[in-house]
């Protein structure tokens, strides 16, 4: 089977706000940085280009037509996949592999801070009729409610949740594109206010803007353009409902995805094989309902570990070393592109200072409210 690689890796942004640049412009700086990066020219090398997008997040439809200049892709295969990066990665890759091109880019983007309607524009994702109207409630009760949800189900208390944004905002300090990062402690988050019962503000991640660009190649071409190559070993995908008011409130879509992608790459123990993991935490209970799903511990054995530091930087199974969407914010579509991101970068030991020891490395990510939907993908050196 042919394997694909990642050769090239370019950001732009991770700020709360860029008044100075377009979401035109983060992604011109993220593709010049990541062609840069594999040694490519994307008129030349490149046979195709997947952008991931909302609509609604973009404020105009037919995304992809607004894609080719930036990206160097004029009259080049072109097309927008309607969810977070993670999918485009698995779409890239399933091109590579049915011989449709050897080259191929991804690239996701988020420029938030010119949402001003945030709540209202996700409840345009609502059922027209029964959920939409209800109130004038913003749609994070709706998470309020998953979360109570879930920790009836597990018997957890809020420490543990708390816990988790203390290490992930920790991370963050060491993470120079993380501008929600800060000396915040689990006592801290308990005491701050609880804005969508039983969710505390500090546990929600805020909005940011930044872009994404990935090369993918495949093996032979990969060899050719680095010594490091960075193999998408697995990926997955999956969606339980488009019904907010059906949804099981298990994260089924993390632990299906999961199972694709760890069967591709041949991961039958994800707790002993994953050396470092990047999952979704826009909530803070999304982090430990993700651990669970990813089959990176056992349910009734999280809060022992969080509280022990087994996912912390320094512990047998680093979780968000970047610091998470609680640091670095919510990137929308753009947010599997900061979890992929990272783990190539501690991959390639990149990192920085925050850089730990890690072979195989896996990302997740959520389609945000009111999805159940996901993708998970499995890097390795």
């Amino acid at each position: 089977m042919t394997r694909v690689a990642v050769v090239g890796a370019g950001y732009s942004g991770f700020n709360s706000n860029t008044p100075d640049l377009s979401w035109k412009e983060l992604m011109y700086e993220a593709a010049v940085r990541a062609y840069e990066d594999a040694g490519v020219d994307p008129r030349k090398d490149v046979d195709a280009f997947v952008t991931c997008a909302e609509d609604f997040w973009e404020g105009f439809a037919i995304f992809d037509e607004f894609v080719p200049d930036q990206l160097g892709a004029v009259l080049k295969p072109t097309f927008t996949v309607d969810a977070d990066f993670l999918y485009g990665i698995a779409n890239a890759v399933m091109i590579i592999k049915s011989g449709l091109a050897d080259i191929a880019v991804v690239e996701a983007h988020s420029k938030a801070s010119d949402i001003l309607t945030f709540g209202e524009v996700i409840k345009f994702a609502f059922d027209p009729i029964w959920l939409r109207p209800i109130g004038k409630a913003h749609p994070y009760y709706f998470a309020a409610l998953e979360k109570s949800a879930y920790m009836t189900a597990r018997g957890y208390s809020d420490d543990v949740f708390a816990k988790v944004v203390e290490k992930n905002k920790a991370n963050g300090r060491l993470n120079s594109d993380a501008p929600y990062a800060g000396k915040v402690t689990a006592d801290d988050v308990l005491r701050s206010e609880a804005v969508f019962y039983p969710i505390r503000k500090l546990e929600i991640a805020q909005r940011a803007d930044g872009a994404i660009v990935f090369v993918l190649a495949r093996e032979e071409i990969a060899r050719e353009l680095t010594d490091t190559p960075i193999w998408v070993s697995g990926v997955g995908w999956w969606s339980e409902t488009s019904n907010y008011d059906t949804m099981s409130f298990t994260a089924a879509y993390a632990r299906k995805s999961a199972e694709m992608a760890y069967k591709m790459a041949g991961i039958t123990n994800p707790a002993r094989q994953i050396d470092v993991a990047e999952v979704d935490d826009r909530f803070a209970f999304k982090e430990v309902q993700h651990i669970e799903a990813l089959k990176l511990a056992k349910s009734n054995e999280i809060p022992e570990l969080v509280e022990g530091g087994y996912f912390g930087r320094g512990g047998d199974l680093p979780v968000n070393v970047s610091g998470g969407s609680l640091s670095v914010g919510n990137l929308l579509e753009a947010t599997g592109g900061q979890k992929a991101l990272e783990v190539v970068l501690q991959l390639r030991g990149e990192a920085g200072r925050r850089q730990v020891d890690a072979e195989v490395g896996v990302a997740q990510a959520w389609r945000y409210i009111p999805t159940a939907s996901g993708a998970v993908a499995v890097f390795s050196r």
